[in-house]
């Protein structure tokens, strides 16, 4: 994937769930609800059996910390866009403008118009 994580820490491939959340912005106790929510959220365990993520379920969290916190979705409706996003990208197809995507558009489009 290579996202946003990248600029942060360019050789590291695996983050503990504090690191993982800081990245993020969010606290620890809200990325483990997230994984009970989220079944795309795989973490995998270290030998003490810590939670570890890779830099994709870390751009996976930002993905989804975007559409609930910045794109106001509700839970089922950020799990039904993951969905929906997953089986256009297997397909070659663009995933679909978000509510919040078409409102900055219209807005653009209303300030040329002015």
């Amino acid at each position: 994937m290579g996202g946003p994580i990248l600029e942060l820490s360019p050789d590291k491939r695996f983050f503990k769930i504090g690191e993982a959340a800081k990245i993020a912005g969010i606290k620890p106790y809200v990325l483990r609800f997230w994984e009970g929510e989220f079944k795309e959220i795989r973490p995998h365990r270290s030998l003490s059996g810590q939670r570890v993520y890779s830099r994709e379920d870390v751009d996976l969290i930002l993905k989804i910390k975007e559409l609930l916190y910045e794109q106001k979705f509700t839970i089922p409706g950020a799990k039904a866009f993951l969905k929906e996003e997953k089986l256009l990208n297997q397909t070659g197809q663009q995933p679909p403008l978000t509510l919040a995507q078409v409102r900055r558009e219209l807005e653009l489009i209303l300030e040329m118009l002015k």
